[in-house]
């Protein structure tokens, strides 16, 4: 009797790099993008908006690398202090441990002795893990890296912010913002639709809701730079 491979593609093993990837990017395209109109609007030339947007975009990959290695650092010991104290639970009361982890399997459905017989295998097979992954929710798959996160943030921001920049470089003078302001709403659009898709969820509405975020943060920058009185167009 053949048997009949099954083979799942899960999207939780992305989490890591995928929030990363998504903040950085678009943040890269949004700040970069509303610093460009918000300098634009005022009436500044080219070369200053260029040298604006330049700079935003230096600043903003190393903010973003430094604040996520220091977000993620930060929970990672967390994570590591709970495994601590986990582990030193486990060596001081195994019984009342044991006991804990038959009562999470009894929560989820099983009886009480099918419990007991899971929580008593799986603890002589893994302790530690089995306590990190069903009492604490720790998992290898979903765990943070920070410098991972740092790298990828700071990648994907300057990728991100080098969109309004080369649009900034080839719009007309006049009509910069509008040049801006368009590339910036499409570019959104696909990353939304991008990161929804890596996901697993659905491409509109990742879609929908990156751009609308994008937008009202350059309309605010856009009303921003217009009171210094100068108007452009």
């Amino acid at each position: 009797m053949s048997r009949l491979s099954h083979s799942e593609i899960h999207m939780v093993h992305r989490i890591g790099w995928l929030r990363a990837a998504v903040l950085g990017a678009n943040d890269g395209i949004v700040s970069t993008a509303s610093l460009v109109v918000g300098v634009a609007a005022a009436g500044t030339g080219r070369t200053e908006v260029l040298i604006a947007g330049l700079a935003g975009l230096v600043a903003g990959a190393m903010s973003m690398a430094a604040g996520e290695y220091v977000s993620v650092s930060s929970q990672t010991d967390a994570e590591q202090a709970d495994l601590a104290r986990e582990k030193k639970e486990l060596a001081e009361t195994p019984a009342a441990e044991l006991e804990e982890l038959t009562q999470i399997y009894q929560s989820r459905g099983l009886t009480r002795a099918l419990a007991e017989q899971v929580a008593a295998q799986l603890t002589e097979h893994d302790a530690l893990g089995s306590h990190a992954r069903d009492e604490l929710g720790i998992s290898e798959t979903v765990t943070a890296h920070p410098i991972q996160a740092a790298l990828v943030s700071a990648l994907t921001f300057a990728v991100g912010a080098v969109v309004p920049l080369i649009v900034a470089l080839l719009a007309p003078p006049t009509q910069i913002v509008i040049f801006v302001a368009v590339a910036t709403l499409l570019s959104l659009a696909v990353l939304g639709g991008l990161g929804a898709t890596a996901g697993g969820a659905g491409v509109w509405r990742g879609a929908l809701r990156v751009t609308f975020w994008g937008a009202l943060a350059m309309a605010a920058t856009a009303i921003v730079g217009s009171l210094f009185g100068v108007t452009v167009g």
